[in-house]
């Protein structure tokens, strides 16, 4: 599992990286665990599905997480950076054709009924595969499940599938829902994806449009002792600016994923009572994207693309936009994955000169009134980054005489136009990295996707021999040479750029002392808290 170390003391020595900690006060003094209490949380967008099963998303686990249960989850110091959750232990046969779960005892649903190895099948065949967002591509090729008793789950694969795929996918890929409440009518369209039935220290209690959400603590829970929490609420808070000013009223406790925005963090690290976390993100690594349309003749032009590239000041980006707390990007995979990456791949440095140098060479001269062409750029409206960028970026192109328009859309309206309408020039992306290439990275740039596929390759990039190593990485046993072909790709997507990326960044926490265990896991605020409490 990734270990994230981007700071806002940025790079040293090129591309070691400092943890954020190192420039903001210490989480705190320790604490005695405690059972009970209210947590109260910042929640800064309401997901109209919160079925992790089928959503797989930062925004749904959020909430649901703490409610459906996954096969394991991303540890700092388990083997392989996992520790058990549904499952006990996995193995992977030598010829990648099975994965053999063995699954926790004792477990049941919040209605009661009893955890088995049936509704790990159901949620893999009749969910995970067909309909998940993520879940598509990792298991495309599982053929069956096989349950030879209540506790044993056994993965079946039609071809070759790499054991450490499955292994790296199991924290975001493998939440459980139960068979029974799912089997009879149409999934997407059941009650329980807005009120979730899970195994896990919380129970789905009420959600009041534009106010809260509720979890109530799950006294049947398996964890011995707990959760300590009673409950959790929500708090619908969708102006991030507010999110400080209720931490600082003591009207909420904990406002995760930068609900505080980072021009307040010196201010709001110095106020009594307070603290700001760093960790707890580190297997959530967002990315910087520019999305490109090929479709676009001029885009579909390498030596355009390439300039467009020269033209993005990545420094200036990282120390304004993101005020230090990010990295410059070199390719598709951060440089915080110590399994996948490597930095020998193409690199345009900031040279606003050679940028024009491309355009002229391509053909596109300027008008009199200096412009090339016109462009669409559509900015992603979930982070006031993605915003603030895509700004800074029509400025970036206006220095080369391409004329930038922005298009804000809300989320809806964002997603339709980039991945199903296709109808944008350039857009504005904040992809996540889940610890594999194979996971939400190679949809990015691989050919064939079907229209409406979110974070997808929506552009009509083609490529075939890129699409043919993404293939072959995907059927790769060998984990050394499955590692060295996606250092291959890494070195074809900088080098070719369908997309460009910018940067790379993680969140902050900002939370009242009293909340104890906070980031103690590399994926802490998509994780179940069961061992989260209150001081006083």
């Amino acid at each position: 599992m990734s270990v994230l170390t981007i700071s806002r003391r940025g790079l040293l020595a090129g591309s070691a990286l400092l943890l954020a900690s190192t420039a903001l006060p210490a989480i705190g003094r320790a604490q005695t665990p405690k059972k009970g209490g209210r947590l109260i949380v910042a929640a800064d967008s309401e997901p109209r599905n919160l079925n992790p099963a089928i959503v797989a998303s930062n925004g749904v686990f959020f909430i649901s997480s703490k409610v459906v249960e996954t096969l394991a989850e991303a540890s700092f110091d388990g083997k392989d950076g996992l520790q058990p959750r549904l499952a006990l232990s996995w193995q992977g046969a030598a010829d990648g054709l099975s994965v053999t779960f063995k699954l926790r005892d004792g477990v049941k649903w919040h209605d009661g009924k009893p955890f088995t190895s049936a509704d790990v099948a159901f949620s893999a065949l009749e969910i995970w595969k067909p309909l998940q967002n993520l879940g598509r591509t990792v298991f495309k090729d599982l053929e069956a499940v096989d349950t030879p008793d209540e506790l044993t789950a056994v993965f079946k694969f039609a071809r070759p599938t790499p054991f450490q795929l499955i292994r790296n996918a199991l924290p975001a890929l493998t939440s459980v829902v139960p068979k029974h409440v799912y089997e009879n009518g149409k999934i997407e369209d059941n009650p329980a994806n807005n009120a979730p039935v899970g195994t896990g220290p919380f129970k789905f209690a009420e959600y009041k449009a534009g106010q809260y959400y509720r979890l109530a603590r799950n006294d049947d829970y398996w964890g011995k002792d707990e959760p300590f929490l009673d409950e959790i609420v929500y708090q619908v808070l969708p102006d991030r600016t507010s999110a400080a000013a209720a931490l600082e009223a003591e009207e909420i406790q904990l406002a995760a994923f930068s609900a505080v925005p980072l021009a307040d963090l010196d201010r709001i690290s110095k106020v009594q009572g307070l603290k700001v976390v760093t960790k707890g993100y580190e297997g959530l690594t967002y990315q910087l994207v520019v999305e490109i349309n090929h479709r676009r003749k001029e885009l579909a032009d390498l030596k355009v693309r390439q300039a467009i590239a020269h033209a993005i000041d990545k420094d200036f980006v990282v120390k304004t936009i993101f005020l230090g707390y990010a990295a410059a990007a070199t390719g598709p995979v951060p440089k915080n994955d110590p399994q996948f990456y490597t930095p020998d791949v193409p690199t345009y440095p900031f040279d606003v000169a050679k940028a024009n140098d491309l355009l002229d060479e391509a053909g596109y001269k300027r008008a009199d009134d200096g412009k090339r062409f016109s462009l669409k750029l559509l900015p992603a409206p979930y982070f006031n980054e993605t915003k603030q960028f895509g700004d800074y970026l029509r400025q970036a192109l206006a220095a080369i005489g391409i004329d930038a328009e922005i298009v804000n859309n809300d989320p809806a309206a964002h997603m339709k136009a980039v991945y199903t309408d296709h109808a944008f020039d350039l857009a504005v992306g904040p992809p996540v990295f889940r610890g594999d290439p194979a996971i939400s990275t190679t949809i990015l740039v691989q050919g064939g996707i079907p229209d409406g596929v979110p974070f997808s390759n929506q552009g009509g990039y083609k490529n075939a021999e890129l699409d043919a190593l993404i293939a072959k990485a995907s059927e790769t046993l060998d984990t050394s040479a499955r590692t060295a072909l996606y250092k291959e790709f890494q070195k074809m997507v900088a080098a070719d750029l369908p997309l460009i990326n910018v940067a790379e960044w993680s969140f902050i926490s900002v939370a009242r002392d009293t909340v104890g265990n906070i980031a103690n896991n590399p994926r802490w605020a998509v994780s179940n808290w069961a061992d989260t409490y209150l001081e006083s």
